[in-house]
């Protein structure tokens, strides 16, 4: 009998198999056929950039580079269009303490408007003397016209009446003022120490009642419309100096009155007199 030899297995080839070589080659035409699909492709340059400027603006960003060889063309740095506005500041709290003289010269003088200096003028004309006496400054900046009366000038001490001798230094405030436009703020304020009083709960009720007394003053006569006042408490919020010493205590309580973006009416030609301007 013959002996039953099991069936030879077939060899393997080894390596890759047949199909992946034209599947390689496939996929490398296609390759080569997208690639030269972008090289004959342009690109709007304007509408790319206008593009990329949107995306940086809604992004918060200021510049966005953006790559090159895009479409054929180099593409440069893209500026964004967004623009970052300022917050509004007190500026006369946050700028040093104004000079004592005014260059003419200066150029900062030259952005003053033309209503904030002929307001200033008219007001330092008609009170020179209590102006030289230190009763009341008044101050200016590229938006207002500040007068700035002292608390021991205008108030007894933890008092919101006003002394009788001011009364009509305001009424001469008004008949300059009231021949003026622009808001009108009242703000009174305060030094760093507690009070004690039974009439008032703390520095804020204070500062506030004596702004309110002010603004009475201001529109008692209706000279000035009602609707153009505010009156407004800032308590120690808003200090010119330091509360380290008496001094600067005494220096940080006052009222002040702000006239904004005034334009006054023609009147007769002001003298040239010495007004303090923000540096």
């Amino acid at each position: 009998m013959r002996a039953i030899r099991p069936p030879r297995k077939k060899s393997q080839k080894k390596g890759n198999p047949d199909w992946i070589v034209t599947f390689a080659d496939l996929a490398t035409l296609l390759l080569t056929f997208f690639i030269l699909l972008l090289s004959f492709a342009e690109m709007d340059i304007e509408k790319y950039r206008a593009m990329a400027n949107s995306m940086s603006a809604a992004l918060g960003g200021t510049d966005n580079v953006v790559g090159e060889d895009i479409g054929g063309s180099p593409v440069s740095q893209v500026q964004s269009d967004a623009v970052s506005l300022p917050e509004p500041t007190e500026t006369l709290q946050q700028e040093p303490e104004f000079i004592d003289e005014r260059s003419e010269d200066s150029a900062e003088t030259a952005q003053i408007p033309g209503g904030v200096l002929d307001l200033a003028q008219r007001l330092i004309q008609e009170l020179e003397a209590e102006v030289a006496s230190d009763a009341l400054h008044i101050n200016y900046d590229k938006d207002q016209v500040v007068i700035r009366f002292s608390e021991d000038a205008t108030f007894p001490s933890g008092s919101a009446n006003i002394k009788p001798e001011m009364i009509p230094i305001i009424e001469r405030v008004v008949e300059v003022v009231g021949n003026c436009t622009g808001d009108i703020v009242v703000s009174g304020h305060t030094d760093d120490r507690p009070i004690s009083s039974s009439q008032y709960r703390s520095n804020w009720d204070l500062s506030a009642a004596r702004a309110v007394s002010v603004v009475h003053e201001l529109v008692m006569n209706r000279e000035i419309p009602a609707d153009r006042v505010l009156a407004a408490g800032r308590a120690e919020t808003r200090p010119l100096v330091p509360n380290n010493s008496p001094e600067n205590r005494a220096q940080n309580r006052r009222v002040e009155i702000s006239i904004r973006n005034p334009e006054c009416d023609e009147q007769a030609p002001t003298r040239d007199l010495p007004i303090e301007i923000l540096p």
